[in-house]
This record gives C-alpha cells, structure tokens and sequence, in this order.
C-alpha cells in the first residue's frame, strides 16, 4: 500500500467517524431534550455537557443531598489550601474528571459570552485572585445553578419513549 492510498483510507475513516459522531451527539442532544429541556436553556450548557452531569449525577444519586455534593461529586467543591499567613482554597482534585470538565467547559463558555460573568471575572481580577481562583467559583456557582435543574430532571420520568 503506498503513501496515497494510505492517506486516502486514513482521509475516509475521519470522515466516517465524524458522521459517526455527528450521529450520536444528535441522539445525545435528542435525549436531553426529552429528560431536562430545561438545561439546554442555561446560558453555556450545551447537549453534551448537560448530558456529562446528568450520568454523573444519575449514578450516584442517593448521595446527591444538596448542591454541595453534587459540586464535591464534580469535583468543584473548595478544598482549604491555607498555610501560615496565606488564607485561601483550591479545585477538588476528587470527583468525576468528566463532569468537572463539562462544568469547566460551561464556566469558559460563560467566561467568553456571558456579560455577568465577565464582570464577575473583572470584579474577582481585580481583587487579586487568580484565573483558577475564579474558574474554581465559577464552577461551584455554576453548580448550585444546576443542582435543582438536574434534581428535577431524575425525578420526572420521560414518557415519549426515549429511555
């Protein structure tokens, strides 16, 4: 097999594994509509990332007691990092990766679109905080924002057949 033809089966096997993709995250996006349309209207919450926090969430639901375990189940919760004069509190390095990074990925988006958000991140430079410091609160911001969405959306049952 030459460099050509071997270019050309790697150049057909992207494509067919983008039209894969293309594929599932329609079915994906399908899914959270009929479970927690009223995720997709949060600002910077797309299909995917809601879907991120509901499998998280739905795996371990019994432990969901408030938005605080679910920020600790993502990974978002503050964890005192003082020493000496220093008072102050770093990211979870607990959790699910993936819904710490679907929560991450909510904040950027925030970060870039949403006014407020901006402006709390102003507000926050400002004060001397670092760029973790405030991805670390928004994050546990974005978190209590969701909680009762997500809460609301394991308990209501989907009767359209998409389960």
């Amino acid at each position: 097999m030459g460099c050509a033809a071997s270019l050309a089966a790697l150049g057909r096997r992207r494509l067919a594994l983008d039209a894969e993709a293309r594929e599932l995250e329609a079915q994906i996006t399908a899914l959270v509509r009929a479970h927690a349309p009223q995720l997709l209207a949060r600002h910077g919450v797309g299909a995917v990332t809601a879907a991120q926090l509901l499998v998280t969430a739905g795996g371990n639901a019994d432990r969901l007691h408030g938005d605080a375990a679910l920020a600790a189940m993502c990974g978002a919760s503050p964890v005192e990092a003082s020493s000496g004069k220093t008072s102050r509190h770093r990211l979870n390095r607990g959790g699910d990766r993936a819904a710490n990074n679907a929560l991450w990925v909510i904040a950027h988006v925030r970060t870039i679109s949403d006014p407020r958000t901006r402006a709390f991140v102003a507000k926050r430079t400002g004060t001397g905080n670092s760029r973790r410091e405030i991805t670390r609160m928004l994050q546990r911001y974005i978190a209590r924002e969701l909680y009762p969405l997500i809460i609301e959306a394991l308990r209501t049952p989907v009767t359209n057949g998409l389960t």
